[in-house]
């Protein structure tokens, strides 16, 4: 792999954040990386034409609302272009991405739900403590990996928190 595509909204100021992240990596890596600037729903088609012309080899679509919510018609899309891809959380991965790594979401809606239940008896917000996510998850899509006829090595499979097949 040389080429990989990076689907990002310039709307988002984390999605900034993690294209610079991103661009450390790959030229760490040495791999071309594509920026494809996406505002919304009607860009992915252009932005799909974009990749399959610079010939990439695999996707990565960061975290933002716009790509969530249109999670799995961007699966379709990268299958359809043949495009491997990793995205930013297992809901992704559920909807057809290839691979996920990322924060474990129901664990931040359970620790979100403790902070609402310690607001609701008394506690002032300001005196609850800032915390970061501690639970992360790799999540696999077994039947996407065979329709883009890949193979995922065993080695891989195994650090896998959850293989969808």
């Amino acid at each position: 792999m040389s080429r990989v595509a990076s689907l990002w909204n310039p709307a988002n100021p984390a999605n900034k954040i993690s294209l610079k992240d991103t661009e450390v990596a790959a030229l760490a890596l040495r791999v071309q990386l594509q920026s494809l600037e996406v505002r919304g729903a009607q860009d992915f088609e252009a932005a799909f034409s974009q990749m399959t012309r610079a010939r990439a080899d695999a996707l990565i679509i960061q975290a933002d609302p716009i790509f969530r919510g249109e999670r799995a018609r961007l699966a379709e899309l990268a299958l359809k272009n043949r495009l491997p891809t990793v995205v930013p959380q297992s809901t992704f991965v559920e909807a057809g991405g290839l691979m996920s790594y990322g924060t474990n979401n129901p664990d931040l809606y359970r620790r979100a739900a403790t902070y609402v239940d310690r607001i609701l008896k008394g506690t002032k917000p300001a005196d609850l403590p800032v915390q970061q996510p501690t639970k992360f998850e790799f999540v696999i899509n077994l039947k996407t990996a065979k329709a883009l006829n890949l193979t995922i090595p065993q080695s891989v499979l195994y650090r896998a928190d959850r293989v969808i097949k």
